[in-house]
């Protein structure tokens, strides 16, 4: 029989039971739509931690603190365990290939300008680096220079978004806010950023960072330990060789705080290293959802051997009469197995369509970020086929074994 003969009486059998032929589709509809969509939900929410975790500056090196020993009582040995200021100064002065780098420390704090107040708002001790490191743009004023942070000048850089909440439409630049009990002169309103990686650059207040030393966030023990801080952002110049930057800062640091390098008492991570451990994270997600879309496909593909049995026991007459007229074994069996192949192949573009418009729409109405991944399509399109093959293949064997006698004698 030829391929075009086979085609046409398939197209005929399914067309004659349109309904039944199209609840048979469904599942596979279902289960094509189902794959494409929470696949680009898997890759839209890796796009957006990525995106976010990029969005905090380029090239970025992080050297977070371990505090493993601590207290007055431990003299010198104390001092050089987690990460101090000088660090900074250190890094900066001894390692080569670095673009800028900043600190960060924050505390919260109440802030009133006239009849305005505002409560626990951050405000971030850093260094003069942060707008290069960061990536944050000066919308008005200016950032506060090395003199200032060297003096620990009372001067003060506003979000976009407190700013707005304390001054409305009056401009900022040079009135005086008070934060908690101490006066800052603001000098600066950094322009909208929003939220990045986690953080909203625009409700938080900048200063510089001995400032917050001294008035936020007293030590008792800073005579001891050095100014304490949780984490170091290092941006490595684009030319610089990454690996060898952070070679040379772990080597550094190590010998500052007298440990080794198979036990230090700070981590060192790049955004690559965050990006990959946030991927490993979803990508088991990504595997639960496709196994669970994959459980639609498979109940779709016993659908259409359901349907196929049930077929073969309706045609019974009419494949003997095939078999009667010289129809051999295999091509009964191509067929059944054609009619079967059809069907998922209708249902695995109609779930690709259904699948693509999904995966768009709940883009659009839940704010959650989708990605379309073409391997999904493929990929969920070629397991309806092989699903209908599959499925197909033990109805058109049947219909293949039928004795011929027995067949026509079928009322």
């Amino acid at each position: 029989m030829k391929w075009r003969e086979v085609i046409k009486v398939a197209w005929k059998s399914l067309a004659s039971n349109k309904l039944r032929s199209i609840l048979t589709m469904l599942g596979v509809i279902i289960g094509v739509a189902a794959v494409i969509i929470m696949m680009a939900i898997s890759a839209g929410t890796e796009a957006t931690i990525s995106q976010a975790i990029n969005g905090l500056g380029s090239n970025l090196v992080f050297i977070s603190s371990s505090f493993q020993r601590g207290g007055p009582e431990a003299g010198n040995q104390a001092r050089q365990t987690g990460l101090v200021f000088d660090d900074v100064t250190a890094i900066k002065d001894k390692i080569n290939g670095v673009a800028g780098l900043t600190v960060e420390q924050q505390a919260d704090a109440t802030l009133k300008y006239g009849n305005v107040s505002l409560q626990n708002i951050p405000i971030v001790g850093t260094t003069t680096d942060y707008p290069t490191v960061r990536d944050v743009k000066v919308g008005s004023g200016r950032f506060f220079n090395t003199t200032e942070m060297d003096r620990a000048e009372k001067v003060v850089v506003l979000g976009s978004d407190v700013a707005t909440q304390l001054f409305g439409t009056t401009d900022p630049i040079g009135e005086k806010i008070n934060v908690n009990s101490t006066k800052l002169t603001v000098i600066g309103v950094l322009a909208a950023k929003g939220i990045s990686g986690g953080t909203n650059f625009d409700t938080q207040i900048y200063t510089p960072i001995k400032v917050v030393f001294q008035k936020f966030t007293p030590s008792q023990f800073a005579r001891f330990l050095g100014d304490r801080v949780r984490q170091i952002i290092v941006s490595v110049d684009k030319n610089a060789n990454m690996t060898d930057v952070i070679n040379q800062i772990s080597i550094l640091l190590a010998t500052r705080h007298g440990v080794s390098l198979t036990s230090p008492d700070f981590s060192i991570r790049t955004q690559a290293d965050i990006i990959k451990t946030q991927e490993s994270t979803t990508a088991s997600f990504r595997t639960l959802l496709a196994w669970v879309a994959g459980v639609s496909l498979i109940v779709g593909g016993i659908g259409i051997m359901n349907i196929m049995l049930v077929s073969v026991t309706e045609r019974t007459r009419e494949i003997g009469l095939r078999q009667a007229v010289g129809a051999a074994p295999r091509d009964i069996q191509t067929q059944f197995l054609s009619e079967a192949l059809m069907l998922s192949l209708f249902g695995g573009a109609l779930g690709v369509i259904v699948g693509v418009g999904g995966a768009l729409l709940f883009g659009a109405l839940s704010g959650m970020r989708t990605v379309l991944a073409p391997y999904s399509i493929l990929l969920s399109f070629t397991s309806a086929a092989l699903i209908g093959i599959f499925f197909g293949y033990f109805p058109a064997q049947t219909a293949a074994k039928l004795d011929p006698i027995v067949a026509l004698r079928h009322e």
